[in-house]
């Protein structure tokens, strides 16, 4: 006799199975559909951010205007708006005159300066230049922007060639209040140098502390009460170290405000618990039977570990470390309290030099006015999505590389 009850109930298993693997294919396809919409936004939004338009014109380097014996001190700017102006010869009007020179950017009188300081002979001849245009032409012209001024800069574009081009400003330059200027060049290498020493603090002394945790510490209450306090460290918020790094590093040892310094230490302390945790781990994942063998034929404790246990634990370690540093170069509110919000236009020469970092970058440019600003957030977002990328891929690489399975 066939047991209809015992197959209907295996119906029903099988179809409560399915459904739920269903709802995880289902919620598996939102979060990708969501991810990339995410990602496909941010790069529309700041890929313009990485060219920029230059016009064409021929410039007359005047003497009276610019000594040879002195290049950089002459009035560039004049010379530029004065050949500018000479392709509209029908605009004469005071105001018109004024929009015609807002098309054009400061930067264009400096690299003419450079130009020129670096050929004195092309004083008294006429040099084709290639002008950099403000923000608000380069966003008409790149489509983004709908001007007001859209009849004189389609008149702008007839007379003088503009072409575009890709932005290496947007590399080599600190921050600045024109947005056609602004680059990433100081916060990267603020972040570097913040990043930099919070692995030169967080890396061996999260290491050491783990493998005295892990293999030298006797189990008692003190060490179970380290542990407890460890972990709790590794969930505090963020913002709570800054205030600690405020406090202690600004405050009572008055070290330089807006440094990387100071935001290495904060950064140091906010991913040494995670270091901590993470190694402590890699070290438990080796067999005890190899340090056992390595203690039965004679070696010390200390060579056991440092020899043993301790090379075979180096990939994971090295993984939970990267992924710590990655969320490190990606934090924020730490470094706001610790004053790494400011305007800093210069980059850093050095750890105590003023400087900022890519995310507080990204906060600051997120707040200003202007179109072009907003652009220039997504395309730092950009960058700094494929630094940590970066990071994640090397995470990965390391522990495929050197993992092993026992």
């Amino acid at each position: 006799m066939i047991d209809l009850t015992g197959k209907a109930a295996n119906t029903k298993r099988y179809a409560a199975e399915k459904r739920f693997k269903s709802y995880g294919a289902i919620a598996l396809g939102l979060t990708t559909v969501f991810l990339l919409f995410l990602l496909a936004d941010i790069v529309g939004k700041g890929w313009p951010a990485f060219f920029e338009h230059h016009a064409s014109v021929d410039v007359m380097i005047d003497p009276a205007s610019v000594d040879v014996a002195t290049p950089a001190t002459g009035d560039y700017s004049a010379l530029i708006k004065d050949a500018v102006r000479a392709q509209f010869p029908d605009i004469t009007s005071r105001s018109d005159k004024k929009k015609l020179a807002s098309f054009i950017s400061q930067a264009a009188a400096d690299d003419l300066r450079d130009r020129v300081v670096a050929d004195p002979s092309l004083i008294g001849k006429t040099v084709k230049a290639d002008i950099l245009l403000s923000a608000d032409a380069d966003l008409y012209f790149k489509g983004i922007e709908q001007s007001d001024d859209a009849e004189m800069l389609e008149k702008f574009k007839t007379k003088l060639p503009v072409a575009k081009s890709i932005s290496w400003r947007f590399w080599t330059n600190g921050d600045s209040r024109e947005p056609e200027l602004a680059g990433l060049l100081g916060a990267i290498k603020g972040s570097l140098l913040t990043v930099g020493i919070a692995i030169l603090l967080g890396l061996p002394l999260g290491v050491g502390a783990a493998i005295y945790l892990e293999q030298f510490a006797k189990k008692s209450r003190w060490t179970d009460v380290i542990e407890v306090n460890i972990n709790n460290l590794a969930a505090v918020p963020s913002i709570i170290f800054g205030l600690l790094g405020l406090a202690m590093f600004l405050n009572f040892f008055g070290l330089p405000r807006s440094a990387p310094l100071v935001g290495g230490l904060v950064l140091a302390l906010l991913v040494l618990p995670t270091i901590i945790i993470a190694s402590r781990a890699a070290l438990r994942a080796v067999p005890p039977s190899i340090k056992e063998a390595a203690l039965g034929v004679g070696a010390s404790q200390q060579q056991a570990v440092f020899h043993h246990v301790l090379p075979l634990a180096l990939p994971g370690i090295l993984t939970g470390t990267i992924l710590g540093l990655a969320r490190a170069f990606g934090e924020t509110a730490p470094l706001l309290m610790i004053g790494m919000v400011a305007f800093i236009a210069d980059v850093p020469q050095g750890p105590t030099d003023p400087a900022t970092v890519l995310p507080v970058q990204i906060f600051l440019w997120s707040d200003l006015p202007e179109l072009a600003f907003k652009s220039k957030t997504a395309a730092a977002i950009i960058v700094l999505i494929m630094i940590l990328m970066s990071a994640n891929a090397i995470a990965i690489y390391l522990r495929r590389k050197f993992e092993r399975r026992w």
